[in-house]
């Protein structure tokens, strides 16, 4: 890893340090269950699998994954336009791909 590069995990506990402790766990029980993809992809998978729970569950937890799906898929945009600003449209494309 070249100096000043910052690990996926050290990425995102970075961008969730600050949101409420519930949320930030659930995100990074969705987060740490995805390996082996660029990080917004992985970022994309992870909220894609806590958007497919929640819409299984009719329990109150469900309203959790559904923010923590919401969080992860803002997060898969943002490393995505931190990376390479100009491939966001085509990131974004690519999110509803992943969904589907």
């Amino acid at each position: 890893m070249a100096a000043g590069t910052m690990t996926d995990d050290a990425w995102f506990a970075q961008r969730t340090d600050g949101a409420p402790a519930r949320l930030r766990e659930r995100a990074a029980r969705y987060f740490n269950a995805t390996t082996h993809a660029a990080l917004p992809r992985r970022l994309a998978i992870a909220g894609n699998a806590a958007l497919a729970t929640a819409a299984g569950a009719s329990s109150r937890e469900a309203a959790l994954d559904l923010l923590a799906a919401d969080a992860l898929i803002t997060l898969a945009l943002l490393a995505a336009a931190e990376r390479n600003p100009a491939s966001l449209a085509d990131e974004a494309r690519a999110l509803r791909e992943v969904a589907a």
